[in-house]
């Protein structure tokens, strides 16, 4: 459904894109996860044609954005960056305005898209009395209004408190349920990248260091969380034993090794083991692995 070939831009000589690519399906939902700055906005400013990329293209259902950029954004809806609204101006009226410029407001439409963002009691009422939570709401009206297959949302749960972000995360997987909407978004909270997406790509420095699913991040190898010390002598036991630091205070040992015998060995060693718990590895672990790398801790 969306499809970024080797996008590459740069800003005052810096990159921020390195020939990125990534494949959206029909019907996923799909994260871009990086640090500010890693090349996420920049990504969704060239998708809708907003950033004009030094290289690369991307094609929405088959329609280059470069080449024909309104028939490909007829299928997208958007948050972008900070939504906008006239402040003075009611919910409605800024939906009727702004919808006004990109091809007519239908309100009955409208007022079925209100009621489904929760905005039906408030619409009428002047945007400068919304909150943060109420702005993002109408912005999320305003994306759906023109009907789209695709929903692209940049940080779209930034700066909502926890039911806030709940209640986004719920409506989207809704839409996903109910109308087989294709979601890109991107975000740099790791808990709702591993909830709501199907796969993931994660940026640093604009280049694409991590694509794969979600649900494929929990592989047969043992991790665990422990506390040695000293923690140098112990990194030679534990190559030994064929493990490895993934992590400050995580290793991981091969599939269907012993842990007790790790245990065994780093005590003859004269290591003090204080903790050595299991765990499962998430999108989290993989972020930290890819971002800090394996260092042992102080």
């Amino acid at each position: 459904m969306l499809e970024a070939r080797a996008l590459c831009k740069s800003f005052g000589g810096k990159p921020a894109l390195d020939h990125f690519s990534f494949t959206v399906h029909r019907g996923e939902i799909y994260g871009l996860l990086g640090h500010n700055g890693a090349g996420k906005s920049t990504t969704l400013g060239i998708i809708l044609g907003m950033v004009m990329p030094d290289g690369g293209d991307v094609t929405i259902d088959g329609v280059s954005v470069r080449a024909h950029r309104s028939q490909a954004l007829r299928k997208v809806g958007a948050i972008f960056e900070a939504p906008a609204f006239y402040d003075y101006l009611s919910g409605w009226d800024n939906l009727r305005l702004l919808m006004g410029y990109s091809g007519g407001f239908d309100p009955a439409a409208a007022r079925d898209t209100i009621a489904q963002v929760g905005l039906t009691q408030r619409i009428h009422s002047k945007v400068r009395t919304y909150s943060h939570g109420m702005r993002q709401r109408l912005a999320l009206a305003q994306a759906l209004l023109p009907e789209p297959a695709v929903l692209l949302l940049d940080e779209p749960t930034d700066g909502l408190d926890p039911e806030g972000i709940k209640w986004f995360r719920d409506f989207i997987l809704q839409l996903r349920r109910d109308r087989g909407m294709t979601v890109l978004f991107n975000s740099h909270l790791l808990a709702e990248v591993e909830l709501m997406c199907d796969r993931v790509a994660i940026l640093r420095d604009g280049k694409r260091v991590f694509e794969g699913a979600v649900g494929g991040l929990h592989d047969d190898a043992l991790l665990f969380d422990v506390a040695l010390d000293p923690w140098d002598r112990a990194l030679g036991l534990l190559h030994a034993c064929g493990g490895e630091l993934v992590a400050p205070g995580r290793i991981r040992l091969p599939h269907g090794a012993d842990p007790a015998a790790l245990v065994e060995s780093l005590v003859r060693g004269g290591i003090r083991v204080s903790a050595l718990a299991p765990v499962r590895r998430s999108l989290e672990d993989l972020y930290m692995e890819i971002h800090h790398g394996a260092t042992a801790p102080n």
